[in-house]
């Protein structure tokens, strides 16, 4: 057996690389090891990525806003290959310099599926090492679909490597994944439908914007299907005969590629948990609130894998593997604080959340100031032809503090920054406004909209 590390990382996304690069640092021991390119999901297969092929979206969408207002977009179109290959110009290098650092901090670097056979050893391919702590931070896959024929379905990998972008697209699930796909497709000429089993999709947002977001959308081409089950999909030639229930009625549809965007798991079910003694389930391994596994105090989990009040987002990943790696170092118990995190679904234009929705906030009793502004005719979006837009931020009348904010608009994205920033540091409203931010910018809007 090679020689006894002070801490093996399993999981070379940006949770897992971060942590070793950090405990390699500061003298240990550190190995790290994946079966997939060293980069994990955001990198190479997610967050960034996507961004990347949005870009193009925007590109067209912006021209057509403008149409009539000083700018002839005729002809203007995605070159779906050249918009693949300018994102592989990005991921494609990641995994090599991802490794080169961490072997330049003296991290071992290991290829291949991990599994634990004891409590302090893992064999990796046919190797067996050991470690006195171990990090699981394997992230997240899609959520196994049951309906006959679920095996032609491509995930959120697949379509991102899609050589040509085909006509007609379902999007199975109404969350994060099928709305920035298809808000991609169809300003790329696709036809896309996205399907939900039930009649609020986007969920974790507030609903009065996520329908304005539906709106704007079904002008862009993209059809929602509300209360609507596959019960299969079968090939018929090229395309593929999809069967739902909507309504609970049956019907049949034809369509030329099928994406599963019905959401993700923790990815654990290959680590052989149970041998180490590492109590897990579907929502990740059990752990404490300082992020050590419950039950066998050599192992702990962060991110995607780890059942903490976290949002599954690549960032309170990597922070949740900075707090552990310190816990780790230092012998503390630090818990992570998830104070004023946001999220942005980046459809066009984007939707975003940081702190409760307005139900949440009411159901808590909070005493809640809504200020709710339509912002699609404001100088910021008026002068770049947007037509949705909109905020509802909440703010607790007792201490003029602001617990929620739901921004829809461009450049909003950035904007919700500010919002978290000024929730993470107590900041009242009072004080965001004394604020005398630059002029034009849509963090000029901030005091209007507060």
């Amino acid at each position: 057996m090679p020689g006894r590390y002070d801490l093996i990382v399993v999981g070379a996304g940006m949770a897992g690389v971060a942590a070793a690069n950090k405990c390699a640092s500061a003298g240990w021991k550190v190995a790290i090891v994946d079966a997939l390119p060293y980069g994990g999901t955001c990198a190479l297969r997610g967050c960034d990525p996507k961004k990347i092929l949005r870009r193009g979206a925007e590109i067209v969408d912006s021209a057509a806003l403008m149409r009539g207002k000083g700018i002839d977009e005729a002809g203007l179109a995605i070159n779906w290959t050249d918009l693949i290959k300018h994102k592989r110009g990005f991921t494609d290098p990641t995994p090599g310099s991802i490794e080169g650092t961490l072997v330049g901090n003296g991290v071992d670097t290991l290829h291949g599926r991990a599994r634990f056979n004891g409590p302090t050893t893992i064999a990796v391919d046919g190797s067996s090492y050991e470690a006195a702590h171990f990090l699981v931070v394997t992230g997240a896959r899609p959520q196994p679909l049951t309906f006959a024929g679920h095996e032609h379905l491509v995930d959120s990998t697949g379509f991102m490597d899609l050589p040509e972008l085909p006509e007609r697209i379902l999007f199975v699930g109404g969350g994060f994944i099928s709305f920035e796909f298809a808000h991609i497709a169809a300003r790329a000429g696709s036809s896309p439908v996205i399907l939900d089993q039930g009649s609020r999709p986007l969920k974790a947002f507030d609903p009065d914007l996520v329908e304005l977001l539906v709106t704007r959308g079904t002008a862009a081409g993209i059809d929602l299907w509300r209360d609507t089950t596959v019960t299969a999909v079968e090939p018929s030639g090229s395309a593929y005969r999809v069967s739902v229930e909507r309504d609970g009625q049956p019907d049949v549809a034809e369509f030329d590629l099928v994406v599963h965007g019905a959401g993700r798991i923790p990815d654990l079910a290959g680590l052989d948990l149970d041998a180490a003694g590492v109590d897990w389930d579907e929502n990740g391994v059990q752990v404490a609130p300082h992020l050590q596994s419950t039950s066998n105090p050599a192992v702990y989990a962060a991110g995607d894998s780890a059942n903490t009040p976290g949002m599954p987002l690549t960032p309170v990943a990597v922070f949740e593997g900075k707090v552990a790696d310190s816990n780790l170092l230092k012998g503390t118990t630090t818990v992570p604080d998830y104070t004023g995190v946001p999220t942005v679904v980046f459809t066009i234009p984007e939707l975003t959340r940081v702190g409760m929705l307005e139900q949440d906030a009411r159901d808590r009793g909070l005493d809640v100031d809504v200020r709710h502004h339509d912002t699609s005719g404001w100088y910021s979006n008026y002068r770049i032809g947007e037509t949705t837009a909109a905020t509802k931020i909440l703010i607790d009348r007792t201490n003029d503090r602001i617990v929620g904010a739901h921004l829809l608009g461009p450049g909003y994205g950035e904007l919700v920054n500010v919002l978290s920033l000024a929730m993470k540091l107590g900041l009242t409203t009072r004080q965001l406004k004394s604020m005398t931010a630059a002029y034009p910018t849509v963090g000029s809007d901030l005091g209007s909209l507060l």
